[in-house]
């Protein structure tokens, strides 16, 4: 992966890119908190004390540590297929159900 720093590009801004566009979720890093669309635990992020603001498709917004979420589903996590191919887990609509005890409803 690849990290750049390019002035004059905001947090909203699409960056296209041959054909492609990439959207880029930014870690705020003076309080290591990301905004998301969707739930997410990705291996890049563990150990980082990263908290995530996960908004759902119905606009209802729910924050975890990813830290604890995944402590606590180590071995589920990383067993799953999808965690081991991309390196992440990825829910959409929902907090799942193995982290519903970790998310707190805004």
């Amino acid at each position: 992966m690849y990290s750049t720093s390019v002035s004059g590009v905001k947090k909203t801004d699409t960056i296209q890119v041959t054909n492609y566009n990439i959207y880029i979720n930014f870690i705020n890093m003076k309080n290591n908190t990301l905004n998301t669309k969707r739930f997410v635990i990705r291996k890049n992020l563990i150990g980082k004390g990263i908290t995530i603001n996960f908004t759902n498709k119905s606009g209802k917004v729910y924050t975890y540590n990813h830290d604890e979420v995944y402590k606590a589903n180590k071995s589920k996590l990383d067993s799953m297929p999808c965690f081991i191919k991309y390196k992440s887990y990825t829910a959409t609509n929902n907090v799942p159900t193995f982290a519903r005890d970790f998310a707190v409803s805004k």
